[in-house]
Order: C-alpha cells, then sequence, then structure tokens
C-alpha cells in the first residue's frame, strides 16, 4: 500500500458523470472530461462520489466508469473510486472487484440512512480498510449521512488503520475538523469537501479540497489550492474572494445540478441529471450564468 499516495496531491475535482440524451452513461464524454481536468491542473480525480451522482449509477455502471476513467487517465494522476455504501459486505466485495481495475485508490462515505453509533461507523470501517491494500480516504457528510463520523472515530480510524490515509471533512464543524488536524498521525491528510470552506481549512493545515467547482474551472481553483501550499495567503485570499459567488452558487440547489448546467454554459456538456434530481430550471440558469459571468468564468 503506498502511503505516500496522496502527499502531493491537493486539488482533486469529484467528477460529474456524463449522461446521454436518453441518461444512459455518456462514457466517451466521461473519458473527455477525465482527459480535460488533468489538462486542467487537477491532482488526481474522485470519480462517482456525491457530485457523481453515485446514488443512482448502479453497480455494473460504476465498475463501467472507473474503467473508463482509468483507461484515459493512462497513470498520469491518481483515480480515486468511490466505492462507499451503506452496507458493509456489499462495500468490502464491491472495492475487492473495482481494485482489479486498476484504480488507486478508494473513497468511502459514511453510512447513510441506517444512522449507526460511532461503534459501527468505526467497525464498518475498519472491515473495508481489513479487505484491501488501497488506501482509503473517509468521507464524512453529515448532511447527506444524517449521522456525523465524530472527531474521536476519524482519529481512532487514523491511528488503528495503516490504509486509511485522509478525511474528506463536509462536516462544517471548524472545531471538529481542527481536532482532527491537531491530533492525527503522521501523514494522515484532511481535505475540505466544501471548496467555499477550503481557504480557511488550509490555512489551519488541510491538505487541500475535493472539490465540485474544479469541474467547471479546475485552473483556477488549483491556483487557490497551490498559493494556500505556498503559503501565499494574501493572494490566495484574493483569488478565492474572486471565485466564491460560484463555488456558493453552485449550491442553490442539490449538486450535481448546477455543476452540470455551468458546465453546458462553457461550451462543455455533460447531460443532465437522473431522477430523482431534476434539470436546472430557467430561472437558476439565467442566475447561475450571471454569477459566472461576475467570476469571470467565460473567459478563465
Amino acid at each position: 500500500m503506498n502511503r505516500t499516495l496522496l502527499q502531493d496531491v491537493r486539488m482533486i475535482p469529484a467528477m460529474v458523470t456524463p449522461m446521454t440524451d436518453d441518461l444512459e452513461l455518456d462514457l466517451p464524454r466521461a473519458a473527455a472530461l477525465a482527459d480535460r481536468l488533468i489538462s486542467g491542473g487537477s491532482d488526481a480525480l474522485v470519480v462517482n462520489g456525491t457530485t457523481g451522482e453515485s446514488p443512482t449509477v448502479f453497480y455494473p455502471q460504476k465498475m463501467e466508469l472507473f474503467k473508463t476513467v482509468v483507461e484515459a487517465n493512462a497513470g498520469r494522476v491518481p483515480v480515486i473510486a468511490n466505492v462507499g455504501d451503506n452496507c458493509t459486505a456489499d462495500t468490502v466485495q464491491f472495492a475487492r472487484d473495482v481494485e482489479a481495475l486498476g484504480v488507486d485508490a478508494f473513497m468511502c462515505v459514511v453510512p447513510y440512512y441506517n444512522k449507526p453509533p460511532q461503534e459501527g461507523i468505526y467497525q464498518h470501517f475498519r472491515t473495508i480498510a481489513r479487505s484491501t491494500e488501497l488506501p482509503i480516504i473517509l468521507y464524512n457528510i453529515p448532511g447527506r449521512c444524517a449521522v456525523n463520523m465524530s472527531a474521536d472515530t476519524t482519529l481512532r480510524l487514523a491511528r488503528d488503520c495503516e490504509n486509511i490515509v485522509a478525511v474528506k471533512e463536509a462536516s462544517g464543524d471548524r472545531e471538529q475538523i481542527a481536532r482532527i488536524l491537531e491530533e492525527a498521525p503522521d501523514g494522515f491528510l484532511v481535505f475540505s469537501g466544501d471548496d467555499s470552506a477550503t481557504f480557511e481549512l488550509m490555512r489551519a493545515g488541510a491538505q487541500g479540497v475535493i472539490s465540485t467547482i474544479a469541474n467547471v474551472l479546475p485552473g483556477r481553483m488549483k491556483e487557490i489550492v497551490d498559493a494556500c501550499a505556498q503559503g501565499e495567503w494574501e493572494r490566495a485570499e484574493k483569488l478565492n474572494e474572486r471565485l466564491l459567488p460560484l463555488m456558493e452558487g453552485l449550491f442553490a440547489t442539490a449538486n450535481p445540478i448546477l455543476v452540470k448546467k455551468a458546465l453546458e454554459l462553457t461550451g462543455f456538456p455533460v447531460g443532465g441529471v437522473r431522477l430523482p434530481l431534476v434539470d436546472a430550471t430557467q430561472e437558476q440558469t439565467e442566475t447561475l450564468r450571471a454569477v459566472m459571468e461576475q467570476v469571470g468564468a467565460f473567459s478563465s
């Protein structure tokens, strides 16, 4: 297991999943998007996370998508496959299947809907970690999972499981994240799960971001993250402030409705979203277009 895989990785787009007009996977477009994001400066790719509509892309389709991105990537950056589910046994079996495709790491979300206690969350992730040698990024997003993975549980997993190497923190709890940053073992990384929080979290010691806006403007998000990593805080803050309206604007409705629309507006359409999500309304589209114009998205 390569414990240094993510050591220099800071800006990771959470890729959208391109769809055809009839909402089937558009694998050629997925390959083109992967290439676009890598060429735009991405350090790695997360495939089929929340922004990739993981709840409505079933296992056989996920396999096709992972295989397509791995092939398009051709070894240029780490490919991180989201294999997390709310059934531990299913996650273990699926991770084994996906590992054979040549992905470099896994992302696994806190089990959703079941509302497990902290011990259940710990046992879930420890069981997955014991089933693979690949690095694992934990994904804590209580707004979607109905349960928060506490700092105690995150730190316990970081100490007990050698291949649990990072957490994507989208809890919004700055005290919790600060404690993880302070007490985590050497080499354990914290990634912001919220574009708009990235500057502040990196100033507190976070590694980088797993990003939604990077689908649209990977170079701009990379510039912010690199400035933070180099300690150029004044420059990073100015870059962040300029892009912040779009970071926030993309979440005016459920993600990834607006990020897919934003890609269309930039001339790189990736299709619509699967039910129960619905495409952006005309009003949402016009508001988004105005925000994109405000931040200079069409000239980037």
